[in-house]
């Protein structure tokens, strides 16, 4: 069945898009010790009567909270394997209540901050960071330069074709690749993830792209209101490329700092670590687990992300690790996929 049109929900989107919206705000007002269960309540009875956005604009005032329109609402403008858009309801509830700065050292799809940025929690300023060349590039330039993104994508889209997908793959397989511009760089990363197989982001040694074509009949390379929309949640973000072991001197008490690294493999079929030319190996976990307790040890926020494994949780024994229920597709083995457990490690 369609999702509901967004006027099923006063403009601010899917009824699904709303009832995120839901568990947000009644999570916080937990955070306020005000009543959730009857703010949830009220929430039911709006959608009977069709309400839902007077219900869910009443509980945003309460917490000085400005909630997106649809129209409004910021999404990943990347598909990305391990992306959290599915996660956000359960991780409501793991959510800090209040927290100062918001930093995201992995940013990755980045699901999280545009989540947080549409329910008015980025106040403060907010730090997005990756090591990957190419994915901070993209973000940038959808920051700064988002109209001419748009004409490049708008060529991608009216020439894609296979032999076209392998010519632009190829670049950085020429010198070709050094003349690109930066806005030239961004199209190219968001069309190959547009195409390619499960909009997967792997490179070989030599950090070439390698991931084959996807069979997508008339893929959708061009979304100009998710680039419009990422365009201004990201004015005000500090976006660079920068390793997570150099975070830590930057954390203030009362910073958040959310962490989704590559995951430690569940079996030997569902390694998808090549994520940048260097793989992230046991010895990078081992690390981020350092930078985590250092971070602690500043009484900064801490959320971390990873596979429900005996590795992980030897990792993180002396913090709390709570569950949530992911739906993974990618893995070679088949009987690798579906619902999975993974743990959301707290420090607070």
């Amino acid at each position: 069945m369609a999702a509901a049109p967004d006027r099923a929900c006063g403009g601010l989107g899917s009824r699904r898009d709303c009832a995120i919206l839901a568990v947000s705000l009644s999570w916080r007002l937990v955070t306020h010790e005000k009543m959730c269960y009857i703010s949830l309540l009220a929430y039911l009875v709006g959608v009977l009567h069709g309400k839902e956005r007077w219900w869910i604009e009443l509980m945003g005032s309460q917490l000085n909270v400005s909630v997106k329109s649809s129209s409004e609402s910021a999404k990943p403008f990347l598909k990305w394997v391990g992306g959290k858009q599915q996660l956000l309801s359960q991780f409501e509830a793991h959510f800090p209540g209040e927290f100062n700065r918001y930093f995201e050292p992995f940013v990755g799809g980045g699901a999280v901050f545009f989540h947080l940025w549409n329910t008015g929690r980025l106040s403060n300023q907010v730090f997005l960071f990756d090591n990957n060349e190419e994915l901070i590039n993209a973000y940038l330039i959808v920051r700064d330069k988002v109209d001419e993104l748009i004409d490049l994508l708008a060529d991608h889209q009216k020439n894609h074709n296979r032999s076209y997908y392998y010519r632009v793959r190829n670049l950085d397989r020429r010198s070709a690749k050094r003349q690109l511009s930066d806005v030239e760089r961004a199209a190219r990363a968001i069309y190959l993830n547009r195409t390619c197989y499960n909009g997967l982001y792997r490179v070989n040694s030599r950090g070439q792209f390698n991931v084959p074509m996807g069979s997508y009949k008339n893929p959708q390379i061009l979304y100009i209101d998710v680039l419009k929309a990422a365009n201004q949640a990201l004015q005000k973000a500090q976006i660079e490329v920068r390793d997570f072991r150099t975070i830590v001197e930057l954390g203030q008490p009362g910073d958040f700092f959310y962490f989704d690294p590559p995951y430690v493999p569940v079996s030997k079929t569902a390694s998808f670590t090549s994520y940048t030319a260097n793989d992230f190996g046991n010895d990078d976990q081992r690390e981020l687990a350092k930078v985590f307790t250092q971070l602690s040890e500043k009484e900064c926020l801490c959320m971390l992300s990873n596979s429900y494994t005996p590795f992980v949780l030897e990792l993180y024994q002396e913090f709390e690790i709570r569950t949530v229920q992911a739906k993974r597709a990618v893995n070679s083995d088949a009987n690798g996929r579906g619902s999975i457990a993974e743990v959301v490690v707290v420090n607070y």
